[in-house]
């Protein structure tokens, strides 16, 4: 398998104007692929509708407060943090398969895409998103006025 360790974008600068910040998106998401390397916790990515979608991660184990949702800089991030594994006293893990090890799961989110909910149920975390596109930038057909 081969490795990308340079990529040189200059040729598509030549041909385009304002896409930078979707160049430099780009770049970001192959630093941050190459540098991941755990699936954990597992998720799912759903498109409920037209504009729609929804990110179902698996938090089991978790509890209220351990569990984040931020979105920054057109970044989603899931944290979750077990604030304490104590058992009660005389308790013992025999075996503890259930992982509630820390992560941090990211996930860009496309221009104008907003987090509408975040909701935990049966020890999955579902947070609901929607592309909310300004009235000013959706496609618009323009009159033709002919003169003779």
């Amino acid at each position: 398998m081969t490795k990308i360790t340079t990529l040189d974008l200059s040729p598509f600068y030549r041909n385009s104007i304002g896409v930078d910040k979707l160049f430099d998106r780009m770049m970001h998401q192959i630093d941050t692929a190459a540098a991941s390397t755990t699936n954990y916790p597992p998720y799912n990515i759903v498109k409920t509708g037209d504009t729609t979608y929804s990110i179902e991660v698996a938090v089991a184990g978790f509890t209220e407060g351990e569990v984040t949702v931020n979105v920054n800089e057109g970044q989603l991030i899931i944290t979750g943090e077990k604030l304490s594994t104590d058992l009660p006293e005389g308790h013992l893990y025999e075996h503890q398969g259930i992982s509630a090890r820390r992560f941090i799961r990211t996930f860009t989110l496309a221009d104008y895409v907003e987090v509408t909910n975040a909701v935990s149920r049966d020890g999955i975390l579902t947070v609901s998103l929607e592309r909310q596109v300004p009235e000013a930038l959706l496609p618009k057909t323009i009159a033709i006025t002919y003169t003779k």
